[in-house]
């Protein structure tokens, strides 16, 4: 007998209930009864989404990094690349900022109890920087930054913001450093620190912060993704 399939509303709402109960109180409160009650729906729900609870687990990490995606889809290519790839930092900061729960799982800041991702898994979320590789290539060749690995730029920008959001999420960012001030100071030094002019890369960095509000935060979320439900704890 074929799996019934619920509607992608219920799909999303379990994901986002499992991510915050992880976040907040730990993989002790992940039972199917608890998450299904949230959501006004049946335990089977879970079963029939997913296949079981390690299933929802790894289904939050491919979420949290399908919104990702999607917020940096809506990063459009410009003369400018340099403010491009600011507007990347800025679409990973708003990602992070609207879906703390998710980002908490992604990334190992939630427990995943007796759960585990694959180094597939983990493949899937580094798969997502591809486009910001892509924009340091365009950067480098346009001469704003000095020749050298792409990836690797890519590499230390993902670092540089995951560290900024983290300690945001977490309320460390506190005046006069408080997370705005930071984050626009560390934008401006991460495009010099890569071979950009503090003139050029300011002004790049500004004209970035006007296009988060007309092409990041409109954005519409991601649609749910059919992915095979699995049985079985995942290992790394």
């Amino acid at each position: 007998m074929s799996r019934r399939r619920s509607k992608p509303k219920t799909r999303a709402a379990l994901v986002d209930i499992a991510a915050r109960l992880l976040a907040d109180e730990g993989p002790e409160a992940l039972s199917a009864r608890r998450i299904a009650s949230e959501a006004g729906s049946s335990t089977m729900a879970v079963y029939t989404n997913f296949g079981g609870m390690s299933g929802l687990v790894r289904e939050m990490v491919y979420e949290g990094f399908a919104r990702m995606e999607n917020y940096f889809s809506h990063v459009t290519p410009t003369e400018d690349p340099v403010a491009d790839m600011a507007l990347f930092g800025r679409a990973y900061r708003h990602n992070a900022l609207t879906n703390p729960h998710l980002y908490a799982v992604m990334f190992g800041g939630a427990s995943l109890g007796g759960f585990s991702l694959s180094a597939e898994d983990r493949q899937y979320g580094r798969f997502t920087l591809s486009t910001v590789v892509e924009c340091a290539t365009r950067c480098i060749e346009a001469g704003r930054f000095r020749t050298g690995d792409a990836e690797l730029v890519a590499h230390q920008l993902w670092t540089a913001i995951h560290g900024l959001v983290t300690l945001e999420l977490g309320d460390y960012l506190i005046e006069p450093c408080d997370a705005d001030r930071v984050f626009e100071a560390q934008l401006t030094s991460l495009m010099i620190g890569v071979g950009d002019t503090l003139e050029a890369a300011t002004g790049s960095v500004a004209s970035s912060e006007a296009r988060l509000a007309t092409e990041i935060e409109p954005a519409e979320p991601a649609p749910p993704t059919e992915r095979p439900a699995n049985d079985h704890d995942r290992t790394a």
